[in-house]
């Protein structure tokens, strides 16, 4: 009984062992025989270190213990992002901010694999050279502008470049571009004061247009006012003709014009009682007194006129006397001019003589002087 229970369990002992060494062993070789590819990646499978070939999805085949598989390589597009600082041509700082869309070409993953190390380093130098070459010749303001010519440019390089190792640009992005605190502050207070300067402009205009407006709206209003008045005192002064040709008619000629002049005055008064706020000057309430009104009247326009005559013949008297004052003065001077010239006549008569009797001859002893020498021997012969 013992033997067999001892049986048992060494039989069971050995299945187990047999069952691990199988287990151990058809796994082993599925691993080593068999592997699977995603989707949109492949597998570069090797033969003791050499390519052999590419793997692409699904299941695959390999020789178990001489054949090995590389890491896989993805072809999904990829992204990489690169901070870039340069300077501008005007000397300003600024971090452009690029981003770059690209995929590996399935037909040369093995050109992708081998030919470079690090394909993100090979792909940011090319980025970091075009960014920098373009910005080195751009002014802060031209590089905002310019976001697109920039993007463009690092894409067409990065397309050439890269396309030797297998890589395919999709897309290149300049996010933006960022220049330091202090500057881009500066640029706000810059624009700021544009648009101040832009709304005071359009206020500055505005104002014009009303107080042009204004203008006009006055200068018609006055103008109408002024035909207005015009109307009104041609339809009184027809008013005031009508009335002294009907009190001609009626045989009151003499007195018509006394008559009209205490219509306008009761008229007047008319007035000033309506408008007591009006400035008006006011004549003597008494009706009597416009005729002397009248007189005085006329008597200050005499007075005037002969004041004005006064004052033309004042004027012409002056005038007269110096016109008498000038003509004295010029008498004067031609007499003391007169008397110069007698003066300069004698000192050159007295200048003759006295080098006349310095010279005399020889000829005449005692030196007497010859007759033609003296001044005055033609006189005495």
């Amino acid at each position: 009984m013992e033997g067999l229970i001892i049986t048992i369990v060494v039989l069971v002992v050995i299945l187990v062992v047999l069952a691990i060494l199988a287990a151990l062993l058809f796994g082993g070789l599925r691993t080593s025989l068999m592997f699977t590819v995603h989707t949109q990646e492949a597998i570069i499978v090797e033969r003791f270190g050499k390519f052999r070939r590419v793997a692409h999805a699904g299941l695959n085949f390999k020789t178990p213990f001489i054949d090995s598989t590389t890491k896989p390589v993805s072809l999904r597009v990829q992204q990489l992002e690169v901070n870039i600082e340069s300077k501008t041509k005007d000397n300003v700082f600024v971090t452009v901010p690029v981003a770059v869309q690209y995929r590996i070409r399935e037909e040369q993953v093995v050109d992708a694999y081998y030919k470079l190390s690090n394909p993100e380093a090979q792909i940011r130098s090319y980025v970091f050279d075009t960014v920098r070459s373009a910005l080195s010749g751009l002014e802060l303001d031209q590089a905002f502008e310019s976001k697109d010519d920039i993007a463009r440019s690092v894409e067409n390089t990065l397309s050439t470049r890269m396309q030797e190792f297998g890589f395919n640009i999709i897309n290149t992005l300049v996010q933006d571009i960022s220049p330091d605190s202090r500057v881009r502050d500066s640029m706000n207070s810059i624009n700021a004061a544009q648009r101040d300067r832009v709304a005071a402009q359009s206020l500055a205009e505005a104002d014009k247009i009303k107080r042009v407006t204004q203008a006009e709206a006055e200068a018609e209003s006055k103008r109408l006012q002024g035909e207005g008045v015009a109307a009104q005192r041609k339809a009184i002064a027809l008013g005031i003709a009508e009335q002294y040709e009907m009190l001609r008619k009626v045989g009151i000629e003499n007195s018509a014009e006394q008559l009209l002049l205490m219509t306008q005055y009761f008229d007047t008064m008319q007035d000033v009682a309506r408008n007591g706020r009006s400035n008006v000057l006011y004549l003597p309430s008494n009706p009597g007194s416009v005729g002397s009104m009248g007189e005085e009247i006329r008597s200050a326009m005499l007075q005037s006129q002969a004041a004005a005559e006064a004052s033309q013949n004042a004027d012409a008297a002056d005038s007269v006397q110096r016109q008498r004052a000038s003509a004295e003065q010029r008498r004067q001077r031609e007499e003391a001019r007169a008397q110069r010239a007698r003066q300069e006549a004698e000192q050159k008569a007295r200048e003759a003589q006295r080098q006349a009797q310095q010279q005399v001859p020889d000829g005449y002893p005692g030196g007497d002087v010859p007759p033609w020498a003296h001044p005055g021997s033609a006189n005495q012969g």
